[in-house]
């Protein structure tokens, strides 16, 4: 997160940050799926693959559209871009959510009794907790990568920082670190882990 967030990123960076995080994302996702009905490999990296190039694709795409914006101001055009992290991960979160799960989708999720007790399989419950994942990756990288470039912005503009710039990555670290443990329990907690249909 700290590393989505640097300023003044070069393609290279942008591209590899993307990478480090869809990479992250996938694994996450593929150890908290549904694992009551075996997924092939294949799905797992078409998920992989899908959510690296929207994510990659989408920030190099916004960074690219904002250095070509004339109308802005440097300093615009500089805090315009900390925020690209966040439409480039969030939609590249859902891609890899759906392509990663697509097959709970068309075979559908176990339903459980009040026992919990196994009484069939639902395509339409499959449906409700795609849904509700996805969204959940949607608010989880909000306050991440949304508060700290707002934070910093303010911060950077203190004596402090302007005449020890080398703490700039320390300071961010700890507000990244901070927004993580505010949006986490945010996100998880948008949804009940049992639901009912």
């Amino acid at each position: 997160v700290v590393g989505l967030l640097l300023p003044n990123q070069t393609l290279a960076s942008t591209v590899f940050w993307q990478w480090l995080n869809q990479s992250h994302n996938a694994c996450v996702n593929y150890a908290n799926r549904n694992a009551s009905k075996p997924s092939p490999t294949s799905k797992f990296i078409q998920g992989y693959l899908g959510a690296v190039i929207s994510a990659v694709s989408i920030a190099v795409g916004l960074n690219v559209l904002i250095q070509r914006a004339n109308k802005f101001t440097p300093a615009t055009r500089l805090l315009i871009q900390r925020f690209v992290p966040f439409p480039a991960v969030a939609s590249a979160n859902i891609c890899n959510v759906v392509l990663m799960r697509h097959t709970e989708l068309e075979e559908g999720i176990d339903v459980l009794d009040n026992n919990g007790n196994i009484v069939g399989s639902s395509r339409v419950a499959a449906k409700h907790a795609l849904l509700e994942t996805a969204l959940t990756r949607v608010v989880l990288p909000m306050p991440i990568l949304v508060l700290p470039p707002i934070i910093m912005s303010v911060l950077e503009k203190t004596s402090l920082l302007r005449t020890r710039p080398r703490m700039i990555l320390p300071v961010q670290s700890l507000v990244c670190l901070a927004a993580f443990g505010l949006a986490l329990p945010l996100a998880i907690s948008l949804f009940p882990q049992m639901s009912e249909v």
